[in-house]
């Protein structure tokens, strides 16, 4: 069995093969995100083996772990300790790695409240495009400081370098947690709420709007999950009740532990609304202000319903790829962006996923992109690592 000193040293050479070569790696952890992106490119350089918890030290809510330990294990270690991720990063299946976890910087629904995987990354040790195995940042909050590179490799996908370890921060679990469930509240009305309610001191931790077309008849839901201590949870629930019922709409406290199934359930996109409506639909995501009002995309003269998370920041719905100019229209008018998160089963079926011709990501700026080029031009200079993926 090899040694992780052996499995890093066979990681590093693969990398200086293919950059003396000019062959492309296709970095990959479980796979679980292999969904995203604009291509996937290269030989597969697999990171599994390259696994374990290296440090973990409660009393100072910090992690360390290898990038191919499993993300599932980890987040079962913090469990036994009353503590978690806060960010609630998204699986998308079975085998998701850590080093996945930070190179796809996805966030649950927690993001708007509590921060982006980004924010909770201390340190970060990564193999370069020249083989060489750099350390950025630490495992304590103080060396976080200047122009971090640690966090510049949340989101990266893989492009500046392969990630080996990473310390992040961790939180204790909160004693107080309470979801309600508001039946009758429009898309405007469930704008308005969270705009107000996030301008007060209340203890707003997620929030999810869909207008749920299984419902008979179908209604519009506004689910709100609040998170801290308890006197402030319940003072919360008790104001924010009376507001709701003021507009007519009907409140429910959830059972606490169906409530952390749907929201699981909203985070890994098993909810019925991630079910595509029809095989041509594409799934959309588009990133706006939370202040952004109830955006109204059509196709074929019919409005796309939409489900929003992150009190607006958020909103998916699904659209034929065809419509992606109109779709990012409506999202840069109110100064966000989309992207084309999943493609349609149509897609699927032919050589080749033909919905990614429209773009996956809205083009960055030319200044953004030069940056960006730049960049990977320092951890990269061959350009082997994951090329066409963002």
């Amino acid at each position: 069995m090899k040694s992780m000193e052996d499995t890093l040293q066979h990681l590093t050479d693969r990398i200086l093969q293919a950059s003396q070569s000019g062959q492309p790696l296709r970095l990959r952890g479980g796979g679980t995100k292999d969904f995203l992106g604009q291509s996937l490119q290269g030989e597969v350089l697999d990171t599994k083996a390259y696994k374990g918890i290296l440090s973990y030290e409660p009393s100072e809510l910090v992690i360390t772990v290898r990038a191919g330990t499993s993300l599932a294990e980890v987040e079962a270690a913090l469990a036994e300790k009353g503590q978690c991720f806060a960010f609630e990063p998204p699986h998308f299946g079975a085998g998701a790695t850590m080093g996945g976890m930070v190179a796809a910087g996805l966030s649950g629904p927690a993001r708007a409240s509590a921060g982006t995987v980004r924010d909770f990354v201390l340190g970060a040790r990564v193999i370069n495009g020249k083989g060489e195995h750099l350390t950025f940042g630490g495992q304590v909050m103080k060396n976080v400081a200047g122009y971090d590179v640690s966090r510049l490799l949340a989101g990266s996908w893989g492009q500046l370098g392969l990630i080996t370890e990473v310390s992040l921060k961790v939180l204790p679990l909160a004693p107080g947690d309470a979801t309600l469930m508001c039946a009758g509240v429009s898309q405007v009305q469930a704008l308005t709420l969270l705009n107000q309610w996030g301008g007060q001191p209340l203890p707003l931790n997620a929030s999810a709007w869909v207008h749920d077309t299984g419902a008979s008849p179908a209604q519009d839901y506004l689910f709100v999950r609040l998170r801290g201590a308890i006197a402030a949870v319940d003072a919360a629930v008790a104001k924010m009740t009376a507001e709701v019922h003021a507009l007519g709409a009907q409140v429910t406290r959830m059972d606490n532990a169906q409530a952390a199934l749907d929201w699981h359930a909203s985070g890994e996109q098993t909810l019925d609304f991630f079910k595509a409506p029809t095989e041509q639909d594409c799934l959309w995501r588009l990133s706006v202000p939370q202040t952004a009002p109830a955006l109204d995309v059509r196709v074929q003269g019919a409005t796309c319903a939409q489900y929003i998370e992150w009190h607006g920041a958020q909103r998916w719905l699904w659209a034929p790829a065809s419509e992606a100019a109109h779709v990012r229209e409506v999202a840069t008018k109110v100064g966000g962006h989309a992207t084309l998160f999943r493609t349609s089963a149509a897609s699927h079926h032919t050589l080749g996923d033909v919905d990614k011709q429209a773009g996956v990501y809205t083009p960055l700026h030319a200044v953004q992109q030069r940056i960006q080029n730049e960049l990977k031009k320092q951890f990269d200079p061959a350009g082997i690592f994951n090329p066409g993926r963002a």
